[in-house]
């Protein structure tokens, strides 16, 4: 059977002035995960929040008690050094350090902010240092990345250098608030079909009016934000959309 539901609302949807008791509350709404979005007007042109608010929120949100536990801080690094800031999101309280695959064939092997080098990275290298720091690895791609350009990373024949997660864009990062794109089902479908166990998230668009579709082609983690941090029962919302990838399961 594929893997269980996992609902990570993102809290680039949330009331920033009151961000803390924002991810308390919806962790107290039954959602499993939150999904923080890192932009470094760089990768993405939108600018969010880095390290030291990770932090901050953290202590309003219990760590989970097991890997991809409830509380799991899923950080989307939309960065274009993701290796540079590996270290720094542990310490702030990361989970899961899923970075871009577009960024990590274009970086630099920096270790820190500090640090400068000319040697290149690679998304193996980068699943293994993320492994090192003691936490699960997620790839993404953007809407027009091929998926099969995550073929011979899932094959990998090293665990320490496979990802735990596949996140398939379902809008352009950067923005929130965009319209789902169905045309990138197609490569959810594809991982599916070849990876049954993997964890594969789909984020951009997602909601009431969407999960159907994300659900048929086989994602299990979904994230929302405007349908979840703006609906006027949150936890009605996460019902709902847990309930229609549960019922897809095989």
């Amino acid at each position: 059977m594929s893997p269980q539901a996992i609902i990570a609302p993102s809290i680039l949807s949330a009331d920033f002035a009151n961000l803390g008791a924002e991810c308390s509350r919806i962790i107290g709404e039954t959602a499993d995960w939150l999904h923080i979005d890192i932009m470094d007007a760089h990768f993405v042109p939108n600018l969010t929040f880095g390290s030291p608010v990770v932090t901050k929120i953290r202590s309003h949100v219990e760590r989970p008690e097991t890997i991809k536990g409830n509380g799991t801080f899923d950080c989307h690094m939309m960065i274009a050094e993701p290796k540079k800031w590996v270290k720094e999101f542990r310490k702030a309280g990361c989970d899961l350090y899923c970075f871009h695959y577009e960024a990590a064939v274009n970086s630099t092997a920096a270790e820190s902010p500090f640090e400068t080098t000319d040697r290149k990275t690679n998304p193996k290298e980068l699943i293994r240092f993320i492994h090192e720091n003691g936490m699960q690895a997620g790839i993404a791609i953007k809407p027009d990345t091929p998926v099969d350009v995550l073929w011979n990373i899932l094959e990998n024949p090293i665990e320490a250098e496979r990802p735990d997660m596949a996140l398939v864009m379902t809008v352009e990062p950067g923005f929130g608030g965009q319209k789902f794109q169905e045309r990138c089902m197609p490569k959810v479908k594809a991982l599916r079909e070849k990876y049954p166990d993997l964890d594969i998230e789909v984020d951009g668009g997602v909601s009431l009016d969407t999960i159907d579709v994300a659900a048929d082609a086989g994602a299990n983690v979904i994230v929302a934000g405007t349908a979840v941090f703006g609906a006027q029962s949150p936890r009605d919302v996460i019902v709902k959309l847990r309930e229609a990838v549960e019922k897809r399961r095989k």
